[in-house]
């Protein structure tokens, strides 16, 4: 649903596209801005969401007027090729839009290369989006980059309890962990932490895991060995750390399991803010609880990772909540709701090393794919007396 109402929202967008009127220090001049494509754009997508992506920026980028190249993550291409099918089917010239398939080191540093692409958007891990910013930029492309997420929900001591939970799980455990804004930390004030967390690992013991497809299941497998490898990496360091497994920890392997990777919901508390599992981005279902005294020391805490995408708080005061949203560092903020999600018409995106470049959906991630031109229209015809330019 969610591709669906990105292509519903940029389509009216094609009827808003424009600039703005702006009065003159001319008396007899006219000045107004125009929104113009930039040609050709390239668009690296990832694995994880293999059609809401490609559809919240193939259709800004075609809006816009420009001509696409898609390359979707090698895991999951099967999704674009038909999205470009259906596009085509509606009526799309062939051509405009263009399907590209193949690892990222050679398919996609020749795009990102290429003089004739004039912009580069790219969703994946900082690692390669850093390359691809740098890349890019040396050659003056337009480049927007949407990159990691370490994203915490803060629990103060007024709180709904019930309500945090069952958003901290929903954060957490949803799509097994593999989105960028997925919840990894939960800074909880210590009044309220035992709490908190009793009943965050009595709703991670009752998540049925096995096939998304089945009903009654609530997460799925890891996306491939790889990525089952890596977490089981990051249970094995947060352990080696001294943090306590409150439940899960393990791969699931029993009957059908064995043919997946599967693992448990995993909960560490008394986790160290420097520790590994409280400052990298795992990308699985592993959530970390560090307790906290205070507000400040939560937003402290909250602050202390090189990212910024997503954050949330579960609060009740007014002040506490306002002074979250003002300190906090990143791009996106909810208030008494998981760190997940987006809507067509909000930006959304990171600061530090979550984002570079641009915000993606709503108004801007279509300006993105533009370029702007300033007019100055003299309508009298006669020569200028004055240099007030």
């Amino acid at each position: 649903m969610k591709g669906i109402n990105l292509l519903e929202w940029y389509a009216g967008e094609g009827f808003r596209i424009g600039g703005k009127t702006r009065p003159s220090e001319m008396p007899t001049t006219v000045l107004f801005t125009l929104r113009e494509p930039l040609g050709v754009v390239a668009i690296i997508t990832p694995w994880n969401f293999p059609w809401a992506e490609p559809a919240w920026k193939v259709a800004p980028a075609l809006v816009a007027g420009n001509a696409v190249i898609l390359k979707p993550a090698s895991l999951t291409p099967l999704v674009a090729q038909r999205y470009l099918e259906i596009l085509e089917e509606a009526g799309l010239p062939k051509g405009v839009l263009t399907l590209v398939v193949g690892p990222g080191s050679e398919v996609g540093d020749a795009l990102v290369a290429h003089p004739a692409v004039r912009a580069v958007s790219f969703t994946g891990s900082c690692e390669i989006g850093g390359e691809v910013y740098a890349r890019a930029a040396r050659r003056l492309a337009k480049v927007s980059c949407e990159m990691g997420g370490k994203n915490a929900v803060v629990v103060m001591p007024d709180a709904d309890l019930d309500l945090a939970a069952s958003g901290i799980v929903q954060g957490a455990f949803g799509s097994t962990g593999q989105r960028c804004t997925a919840t990894s930390l939960c800074v909880v004030h210590r009044d309220v932490s035992r709490r908190l967390v009793e009943a965050i690992v009595d709703r991670a013991r009752a998540i049925r895991v096995g096939n998304g497809l089945e009903d009654g299941v609530g997460m799925g497998p890891l996306v491939d060995a790889k990525q089952l490898a890596t977490v089981l990496h990051y249970i094995e360091a947060g352990r080696a750390e001294g943090a306590r497994l409150a439940c899960g920890g393990r791969r699931l392997s029993d009957g059908a399991l064995a043919q997946g990777y599967f693992i448990e919901p995993t909960v560490f508390t008394d986790v160290q803010p420097g520790s590994r599992i409280a400052q990298e981005e795992i990308f699985g279902p592993v959530l970390s609880v560090i307790e906290v005294g205070s507000l400040d020391e939560a937003l402290r805490v909250t602050n202390g990772v090189r990212y910024g995408l997503s954050a949330s708080i579960y609060a009740a005061d007014a002040n506490t909540i306002m002074r979250f949203v003002d300190v906090i560092e990143a791009g996106m903020v909810h208030v008494n709701s998981p760190t997940v999600g987006g809507e067509a018409q909000i930006p959304f995106g990171g600061i530090k090393w979550s984002g570079v470049g641009g915000r993606e959906m709503a108004e801007e991630g279509l300006e993105f794919f533009t370029e702007l031109k300033s007019v100055f229209w003299d309508y009298t015809g006669r020569a200028r007396q004055t240099n007030v330019y």
